[in-house]
């Protein structure tokens, strides 16, 4: 996991001082590229960790020379523990690395950097293509460890944009997707990054609900949300070669068991017959729609007006080109209910 390489990676500087990529790559076995990659991500997120040029040189942590873990600054253990404590839950040795960077700290940085590795949570699987990190992303990392009002006006589907003030106290990025999870007069509530503008962190404080947990509260919104998607749903034999990607694709989705021919049963849920027909269509025979009645004749007809379309296309190449129309996704936050 990439939570242990990056912690693994301070630990050894702490005890070295200075390493090179290739040292790295040697010491934790993977590609000097990956190790290259890790030391930039690291330096990026404003972790104290410089490349030095010429003879000698290689990668330190801290520019003075310092290998102390205490030497860091309390913005330098936020963006630390803002970068690996949402992937810390992957494994229990990543998890036990933190908590031994945690005690390196001075105890003054503590609470910040408990509240930064709590302050995302990363969840595979989303509603709809994956998109860009919103730029407003860090500035509520920030304010939700600093545990800072925020306002922004938000555009939540099917409405017009309003003003809001909330209380945040999370993010989530569910495949690439960011949504805030926050504290308002109504509720809990979670809003999607993208849809939002003018966002501005406010000196207002608050202090989070008691006995808050944003694994738990984003479980509990993220049910509600899929409610709000959920009006119909299909059965589809699944090619066990394309399962893992299929489910990927098609987000919302239950295993049911094998078929006779060795396919797996997939349950796939959708807000509208012609939102699954569209998201299937891509699957071609590697996904065959066994109910309802209703999708598999929307896919027929898709299939005919892509046949008609590109049926006498051919690429440069001379191979016959194909399409599959793909639903974009709402993505509803629970705010749009």
């Amino acid at each position: 996991m990439r939570a242990d390489r990056l912690v693994a990676t301070l630990l050894l500087m702490q005890a070295r001082g200075r390493v090179t990529a290739r040292q790295l790559a040697d010491e934790l076995e993977i590609s000097v590229a990956t190790a290259r990659r890790d030391l930039e991500a690291l330096s990026a997120a404003g972790v104290p960790v410089y490349p030095q040029s010429g003879r000698g040189g290689g990668w330190s942590l801290l520019g003075d020379g310092r290998t102390d873990l205490s030497g860091f600054t309390a913005s330098e253990a936020r963006a630390l523990f803002l970068l690996l404590g949402p992937r810390a839950g992957e494994s229990t040795s990543a998890a036990s690395a933190l908590r031994k960077v945690m005690r390196a700290l001075p105890p003054t940085f503590r609470a910040d950097a408990e509240a930064a590795a709590d302050a995302v949570v990363v969840e595979a699987g989303g509603w709809g293509a994956p998109a860009s990190t919103p730029a407003a992303v860090h500035a509520f990392q920030h304010a939700v460890v600093e545990r800072r009002l925020v306002g922004f006006t938000y555009a939540a589907w099917g409405r017009q944009p309003a003003d809001r003030v909330v209380r945040p106290l999370g993010l989530v990025d569910k495949a690439g997707r960011w949504y805030l999870v926050a504290d308002t007069d109504r509720g809990l509530r979670s809003y999607r990054v993208d849809r939002m503008t003018d966002v501005e962190t406010r000196d207002d404080r608050f202090e989070p609900p008691a006995g808050f947990d944003l694994d738990a509260a984003w479980a509990s919104l993220s049910a509600e949300i899929e409610q709000t998607r959920v009006r119909t749903t299909a059965t589809v034999l699944v090619d066990p070669a394309v399962e893992d990607e299929f489910r990927g694709w098609v987000g919302q989705a239950e295993v049911l068991g094998a078929a006779v021919d060795g396919r797996v049963i997939v349950r796939v849920a959708g807000q509208t017959e012609l939102v699954l027909a569209r998201r299937l269509a891509a699957w071609g025979a590697q996904a065959e729609v066994v109910e309802p009645p209703a999708v598999r004749r929307l896919l027929a007809g898709l299939g005919a007006a892509l046949a008609a379309q590109y049926g006498g296309a051919e690429t440069s190449s001379g191979a016959t080109t194909s399409s599959g129309a793909e639903d974009s996704g709402h993505g509803y936050a629970s705010d749009d209910a």
